[in-house]
């Protein structure tokens, strides 16, 4: 699409995130929600969550139903689309548009593999060598690329994409994939097998948007294996974080809308095709999973995933 083409004026965008117990976290992600705002002034932008932080997906689109408005672009403000871009929030975005008939509410996509947020991975990584006092080549590298981790193959698999874009476009000798929760490898086993590989340095790159209880706890594990390891330099990239490209992807995501182009990858989705091993959970309901804890600031107890109550960022 022609990325300078404007979203129409009667259009308020709502950006939907997951929400999390870590403050920072929801702080990064109300600035993104600013960035949006300073990029258009006069638009209606709201934000909302789908558990642990005010206000709620559904606060945030009732307040973009306003005079002169006739649209609602909803944008999940998410990596990859797993269970919360699949089922939750267009549950949240479904029950709004029964409740407003006479609005137009959409809901677009999520950032995806994009070669803008390929630019910022890029960046994050190169920082991060740029730290280390020691000068050691790309040849001597490995590079480890950390996903949330979900029970969807196919957010997975995007994951995995990402670190091979990565490994070959940086010329690093050597990328694995990993991941904090829910999915093999986890972190810590996938840093124990490439140690044996003998690199130099590995640098661990956290694949998220902002920071949280998981991120925290990417960089706490590779702050114990720099001491278990002093003979391997760890280096600790940053996240991606509210960067001026992160918000071009996600600005190109809300004018897709307008023009019919904001369709999901729905080639290997679980929920929509029959992928091997998940045939079971093809025509499942897009029904939210988070009614418990909407809008609850604090930590219930209970660490989950769509379908999978494990290690998971709230």
């Amino acid at each position: 699409m022609d990325e300078t083409a404007a979203l129409p004026d009667d259009y308020a965008i709502c950006i939907a995130g997951h929400g999390s117990r870590d403050k920072e976290g929801i702080q990064e992600f109300l600035t993104l929600s600013s960035k949006f705002k300073e990029r258009e002034p006069h638009r209606i932008v709201e934000c909302g969550f789908l558990e642990f932080a005010k206000p709620t997906i559904d606060e945030a689109i009732s307040k973009c139903v306003q005079d002169g408005i006739n649209n609602i672009v909803v944008i999940p403000g998410v990596l990859m689309a797993a269970g919360h871009a699949k089922n939750d929030m267009p549950s949240e975005v479904l029950s709004m548009a029964r409740k407003f008939p006479a609005m137009n509410i959409q809901y677009g996509r999520p950032l995806d593999i994009h070669p803008k947020v390929l630019k910022v991975c890029a960046d994050r990584i190169e920082s991060a060598e740029n730290s280390s006092s020691q000068k050691t080549l790309r040849s001597d590298t490995l590079l480890m690329t950390v996903g949330r981790g979900s029970s969807d193959p196919d957010s997975n698999s995007n994951i995995a994409k990402v670190s091979r874009m990565l490994w070959e476009g940086m010329g690093f000798s050597w990328s694995e994939t990993s991941f904090i929760g829910v999915t093999q490898p986890l972190l810590p086993d996938a840093l124990d097998k490439v140690l044996k590989m003998g690199f130099k340095r590995i640098i661990v790159f956290p694949f998220f948007l902002f920071t949280g209880v998981l991120v925290k706890r990417i960089f706490s594990i590779t702050d114990d294996f720099q001491k278990k390891y002093p003979g391997t330099e760890f280096l600790k990239a940053p996240y991606l974080n509210y960067d001026d490209l992160i918000v071009d992807v996600f600005m190109e995501r809300a004018r897709e809308i307008p023009f019919g182009l904001q369709d999901m990858n729905c080639q290997l989705c679980k929920y929509r095709e029959q992928v091997i091993g998940f045939e079971d959970q093809v025509g499942q309901p897009q029904a939210g999973h988070h009614h418990h804890v909407r809008g609850i600031d604090g930590h219930h107890g209970l660490d989950h995933e769509h379908h999978s109550h494990s290690d998971h960022e709230h």
